[in-house]
């Protein structure tokens, strides 16, 4: 099977490293890829919201199978132009992907299933939106109503930062979602969807906000580990039973299909789970830690997926032990970050094989030097048999990489180590 990997982050380096343990994957491909994705693949530049681009890269390869990474290139329709052309596709249509791409889409399908999710209302016009922050709080939760990459969302105590905000996107055009505040500890569960048959993956815990003790604005993700070792045995049951499989079964009802990677953010308070958000594509710093310990072949679990052979497939099997993902930051992140400078460390021979240096926000200079060219720079992913040794593993990795400016939390399943985590 020859394998297209669309995307050029951290997330898509994890899946061309778990893609390359596949026997059955006999070439791999990554358009447009990044410095750590070329010494794995071939890569190609291609402009990866384009669907004619994407499928002009496909048929050059002879791809059996386009695995398309982001959220912006699904949300166009990048899925569907690769299908019309014939070739196996692992990602959702563009309706289908409305669950990311519109959060009142995802609102409108989550109360036709009777999931639980927070009381939201949208503001478009900054006539309403005092009278729209009376009814919420003392917690405001303010959202841009399109893709954000993360980055799109308060949660304040504050009225006034949730008016500024809400302010700034509607001055950009942008509706906004209010949303109540879900309490309890998070979760994030991927799963594999096939129309109505829903095959869930580790559940991890991403980390968002950009400083220690989960502080500072809100970033496309800092760090995540997996498993969770405070969540019930039997949550990812409850989880796929109440939200995830009536979910796909509402966007089958209604003539979307789900086909591809259904992430569910979600709070898991005192009243059982409850939707914070849905993704339509792998997350990203979670897949890095999740991948890690996936045991079953990827190629075969993406292939079924997209051919609609899914329910064939036994359940995945995983590596005992944790995963942790730790994100180096570029100076400045989540503001505009700054590029250019050297990074050293990255590419040295890791001295455990526990630990893994995947490539985000980097590019090779004329000279041959890695630099960093995006907020997020790298991931660095540590796995041990518990959470303690995975932590320490990626953290010692970390210690040997140096960038000027760089930033990343040191508290990365920290509270889970520390037994802080309560439902």
């Amino acid at each position: 099977m020859r394998v297209l990997v669309i995307g050029s982050g951290a997330r898509e380096h994890a899946l061309v490293l778990a893609l390359r343990r596949d026997p059955a994957v006999s070439a791999l491909v990554a358009a447009p890829g990044n410095a750590g994705i070329a010494q794995l693949a071939q890569v190609r530049p291609v402009d990866p919201s384009s669907g004619d681009a994407v499928v002009a890269v496909a048929r050059e390869v002879a791809a059996d199978l386009v695995v398309i990474g982001p959220e912006v290139p699904l949300v166009l329709g990048v899925a569907d132009a690769v299908r019309a052309a014939g070739i196996a596709c692992f990602g959702p249509s563009a309706a289908a992907a409305r669950i990311e791409g519109s959060k009142a889409f995802a609102k409108d399908v989550m109360a036709a299933a009777g999931v639980r999710t927070a009381h939201s209302e949208i503001v478009d016009t900054p006539a309403e939106l005092d009278a729209a922050l009376d009814r919420f709080g003392p917690t405001w939760v303010v959202k841009d109503d399109g893709l954000a990459a993360g980055k799109g969302v308060v949660v304040t105590a504050d009225r006034l930062a949730a008016r500024d905000h809400a302010a700034e996107l509607l001055e950009q055009g942008h509706p906004v979602l209010l949303e109540s505040f879900l309490d309890g500890p998070e979760v994030s569960l991927f799963c594999l969807v096939d129309g109505e048959t829903v095959v869930p993956l580790l559940p991890a815990q991403d980390h968002k906000r950009v400083g220690d003790g989960d502080t500072g604005p809100n970033t496309g993700g800092m760090g995540a580990y997996t498993p969770l070792p405070w969540l019930p045995e039997d949550a990812v049951g409850q989880i796929v039973d109440d939200v995830v499989a009536p979910v796909a079964a509402e966007l089958v009802r209604r003539g979307n299909p789900f086909s591809g990677l259904l992430y569910a953010g979600l709070a898991m308070g005192a009243a059982g789970p409850a939707v914070v958000e849905f993704n339509c594509r792998f997350g990203d710093p979670e897949t890095q830690a999740v991948l890690s310990l996936l045991e079953s072949p990827l190629g075969e679990l993406l292939y079924a997926t997209a051919t609609g052979s899914l329910a064939d497939l036994p359940a995945p099997r995983w590596h005992g032990g944790a995963a942790v993902t730790v994100v180096l930051a570029a100076e400045h992140y989540p503001g505009r970050p700054r590029a250019g400078d050297v990074i050293t460390g990255a590419s040295d021979a890791a001295t455990d094989d526990a630990a893994t240096v995947l490539h985000a926000g980097t590019a090779l200079r004329a000279d041959g030097a890695l630099v960093s060219a995006g907020g997020r720079v790298l991931s660095i992913v540590g796995t041990g048999a518990d959470l303690t040794a995975a932590r320490e593993v990626a953290y010692d990795r970390l210690a040997g990489i140096k960038l000027t400016g760089g930033h990343y939390r040191s508290d990365i399943g920290l509270a889970a180590v520390e037994d802080r985590i309560r439902l």
